[in-house]
């Protein structure tokens, strides 16, 4: 294998694929990267087991071949080599590849490819495309929202499915504490899709890989994998193997008590009282009274804090408490200028909505003050 290539193009690459690896493995060869010279350009590829991406890019090759290297090593060495440099990648030998680039050299050893884990091409019989920039908005408004419990793993990913009354691609996350949920038309090709939950590290990973994509994102699932296709790269997840619970159940019909605030104003009162909290609650009072909300936090260790806004409220007067990270959350989702939460009483569950987004909603469990 000999080829040269921009360094620019290679840190990109390298900077998608190799936050895939891990980085503690006990089988050594997760620890590297594919890197595959063919006619037209490089491939590099990078797999965990539950998740495989693949990334092409242009380069000069002289001579094909392909060999498997530490990934994080070779990302660094790239990454500290001057702006606008040409990198040259020579494989002599089976355990020895040669990287040069002006007067810098590096040896770095191998592992064979044969030995590197391929995952299996399975049919995804389901196939749609997606516009990138509604993906990124469907996984903003819900990851924050994903479970970090490891035993209810069901939880750890975004749930994806059509619905079945007035069609609608959906996507909904919950930890048990808040719930988050966005839908939009069901893409051509996808009404017939099962309801997938998407790992939360596949969904990070993707997140990442689509922030520059500006058109279409092709996307191919069965009931155990998904594979998202874009502009040069493949990423492909296993799907968690379990069931979402029934979330409809948890989003309240009767919540009659209406307050409207300015997003910006609340967002920012919310995080200076929460200043005084203890981390461990993190709980912020809502004092709410006819056109009147105080915010207020108590901490037996560092004090008190109190913060009084106008809103729009006319409803009954109610004290009800929340985890000010997980309002927070919520209120960064917000692109309106205001935000409209439904309350039932101090124990029950708080929707809040987007007054500029109708088609996404939240659910926020209340804390005791």
């Amino acid at each position: 294998m000999k080829l040269k290539i921009e360094r620019s193009k290679l840190l990109k690459a390298l900077g998608h694929v190799q936050s895939v690896v891990e980085r503690r493995n006990t089988i050594p060869i997760l620890s590297n990267v594919q890197i595959e010279a063919e006619n037209g350009g490089l491939a590099l590829t990078a797999t965990d087991l539950d998740l495989s991406i693949v990334e092409r890019t242009e380069a000069d090759i002289q001579e094909p071949g392909a060999t498997t290297v530490p990934a994080h090593t070779l990302f660094e060495i790239v990454r500290k080599l001057p702006e606008g440099s040409e990198i040259e990648i020579a494989q002599h030998s089976d355990q020895r590849m040669e990287l040069k680039s002006g007067r810098s050299e590096f040896t770095l050893a191998c592992l064979p490819k044969e030995d590197f884990p391929v995952m299996s091409e399975d049919d995804l019989p389901h196939n749609f495309d997606i516009a990138a920039e509604q993906l990124r908005r469907l996984m903003d408004k819900t990851k924050f929202a994903i479970s970090t419990e490891e035993t209810r793993y069901y939880l750890n990913g975004i749930y994806l499915h059509v619905t079945s009354e007035d069609p609608k691609l959906r996507a909904v996350a919950t930890d048990g504490h808040r719930l988050a949920r966005v839908e939009f038309p069901v893409p051509e090709g996808a009404a017939g899709m099962p309801g997938v939950i998407i790992p939360r590290k596949a969904v990070s990973e993707l997140r990442k890989l689509i922030d520059e994509v500006e058109g279409d994102v092709s996307v191919a699932l069965s009931d155990t994998k998904i594979r998202f296709s874009f502009e040069g790269a493949v990423l492909t997840s296993k799907l968690i193997d379990g069931t979402f619970p029934d979330y409809s159940r948890v989003i309240p019909t009767g919540n009659d008590k209406n307050l409207d605030v300015d997003c910006h104003s609340f967002a920012e009162a919310v995080d200076r009282v929460s200043t005084i909290s203890s981390d461990r609650t993190r709980s912020v009072k809502l004092t709410l009274d006819s056109d009147k909300l105080i915010l207020s936090v108590n901490s037996p260790e560092n004090g008190t804090a109190t913060e009084e806004l106008t809103v729009e409220y006319s409803s009954d007067a109610m004290e009800i408490g929340f985890n000010a990270r997980y309002l927070l959350d919520i209120l960064t989702q917000i692109e309106g200028d205001s935000v409209k939460a439904e309350l039932a009483d101090p124990a029950s569950p708080t929707i809040i909505r987007d007054t500029a987004d109708d088609s996404a909603l939240y659910v926020l469990m209340p804390m005791r003050v």
